[in-house]
């Protein structure tokens, strides 16, 4: 028969798999944020440059190994596409981590909960253990 310690242990266990489990989706929104901030740069970039040429330059985009001409406003249109995209990206990634920085601080909150219960449960099963030796 499992006991009530041996229940609180294995259920402790479960807990902090999950949380780790969160810790790493955190750790995985921060990756892709990190790289969506590099790339809204990049594009950022790129717009600055693309509003230095005069409309009638030969703009080139890279399709494959592939060098096929584009038309400027046309090129500028679509990293201005793409800037909203990374905007919108970043705002979903934003949204995504605070909702896993709120289950983080629950589920820490749930641990610390525990691991008081399991010390008091360790606790009493010390004195039932002292009391039956005393009784031997």
């Amino acid at each position: 028969m499992e006991s009530r310690f041996q229940t609180l242990q294995r259920e402790l266990q479960t807990e902090v798999a999950a949380f780790q489990q969160l810790q790493q989706g955190v750790q995985q929104n921060h990756r892709l944020r990190q790289q969506s901030l590099q790339q809204q740069h990049e594009n950022e970039m790129v717009l600055q440059e693309l509003a230095l040429l005069a409309e009638d330059a030969n703009v080139y985009k890279m399709i494959g190994p592939v060098l096929v001409r584009q038309d400027t406003l046309e090129a500028r249109a679509n990293v201005g596409k793409r800037l909203e995209f990374i905007a919108g990206e970043l705002k979903r990634l934003d949204t995504q981590l605070q909702q896993l920085e709120e289950r983080q601080g629950k589920k820490q909150a749930q641990l610390v909960r525990m691991q008081q219960e399991l010390q008091g449960a360790q606790q009493q099963q010390q004195q039932q253990q002292a009391a039956a030796v005393g009784a031997a």
